[in-house]
């Protein structure tokens, strides 16, 4: 890939709290300057850059004097409070010094699992984006329960880049990418330039956190990238701290590790499938299922049913998997989990025997299903 190849028009750049802080207990203003002076060359240039920020945590501890609190959600969610704020300020200043507006966006899963919120959430951005105003994104930290945060901003990045149809996915971390091994053990490991396929092996290369500042190490990242790329987005995992690392990326230079979106990009709903509700149940399937959808592109029949894990309701999203445990695609149901057991393996003509009625002969139609698997 080479520069001249590359044109990245719309780019999410997500910033971590390893790299706002330089590995430090405060933010680091000095970074955010140059971070901000990137991102407004790009700016200039006619790019649409949203930025996915890290640091509320960080910000609100170090505004109210490290104050030793119980290491509980309250108290992250007080940090976070004060700490919104902080960070907020400090975007405007830094972004108004190169005569950029910028707007907030606070997010929880529960705005993209509903799709009319999904779709509010889009036009939000897009009309941010139509007046050349930056978007600075976070988590709803302050008031997110477990039930509907994303947790972690990696993901959350993959799920903003999805709802803005972004062509590039810039994740900004302590490490120079991903490598063979774990780097900070094995003086050996490589960098991994380039990854075209996620498969196991690539997962169990991945690593943990090492700062105690944020809450996603490179497992975070890993599925981040992969919900990016097959929502037809180019993904670079590379270190912060690395010279000019925002306008490199976008002119597709070489640095850290660089995933290569699928060829095709999904349409809007399939985009929203990927990015909103979490998946409530799991359907398994046999082999002439997954070579149906994986390779011929058909719906989900019965036929190829093979075993229903857990408790769903028709037009709920559920992970398609095959025997070996696998993750082969993500869809809507078009039926429920006791549904789905009691037509099983049968034929499309049986479902209504079995029933007493009928929402079709698909399980679940390949309009509403992405396929995950490479």
């Amino acid at each position: 890939m080479t520069p001249e190849s590359v044109h990245y028009k719309r780019i999410v750049v997500k910033l971590g709290t390893s790299v706002l802080t330089g590995g430090a207990r405060q933010l680091d203003r000095a970074r955010m300057v140059e971070l901000t002076r990137q991102c407004a060359e790009l700016y200039h240039q006619g790019h649409d850059i949203i930025v996915c920020s890290s640091g509320a945590i960080a910000a609100g501890r170090a505004h109210l004097g490290f104050p030793k609190l119980p290491p509980t959600i309250v108290s992250k969610q007080l940090f976070a409070a004060v700490g919104q704020i902080r960070i907020m300020l400090m975007w405007e200043h830094f972004f108004d010094i190169y005569g950029i507006r910028v707007g907030q966006i606070l997010l929880t899963r529960a705005d993209v699992e509903n799709r009319q919120r999904y779709l509010n959430a889009r036009d939000t951005f897009s009309a941010l984006l139509e007046h050349r105003i930056v978007p600075v994104v976070n988590e709803n930290d302050a008031v997110a329960t477990e039930e509907i945060k994303v947790g972690d901003n990696d993901n959350l990045s993959a799920l903003v880049a999805t709802l803005c149809s972004a062509e590039l996915l810039l994740i900004l971390t302590d490490q120079p990418g991903l490598f063979t091994a774990d780097p900070r053990v094995d003086p050996a490991a490589q960098l991994i330039p380039e990854v075209h396929r996620i498969d196991e092996v690539l997962r169990a290369q991945a690593g943990g956190t090492s700062t105690g500042l944020g809450v996603g190490g490179m497992v975070t990242k890993l599925s981040a990238a992969n919900m990016a790329r097959h929502a037809g987005i180019d993904v670079v995992i590379a270190a912060g701290q690395e010279p000019n690392v925002i306008l490199r990326a976008a002119r597709g230079e070489a640095v850290g590790t660089r995933f290569v979106a699928l060829e095709s990009r999904p349409e809007s709903r399939k985009r929203w499938i990927l990015a909103g509700p979490k998946p409530v149940g799991i359907v398994v399937v046999d082999d002439g299922a997954m070579k149906a959808l994986c390779e011929r592109g058909r719906s989900l029949l019965p036929a190829g049913i093979v075993e229903i894990e857990g408790k769903f309701e028709r037009g709920d999203t559920v992970t398609i998997i095959d025997q070996q445990r696998h993750e082969l695609a993500r869809g809507l149901t078009a039926y429920g989990s006791s549904d789905l057991r009691q037509i099983a393996g049968a034929k499309s003509h049986e479902i209504a025997e079995r029933l007493g009625y009928t929402y079709g002969d698909e399980a679940i139609h390949r309009n509403n299903l992405v396929i995950l698997a490479d």
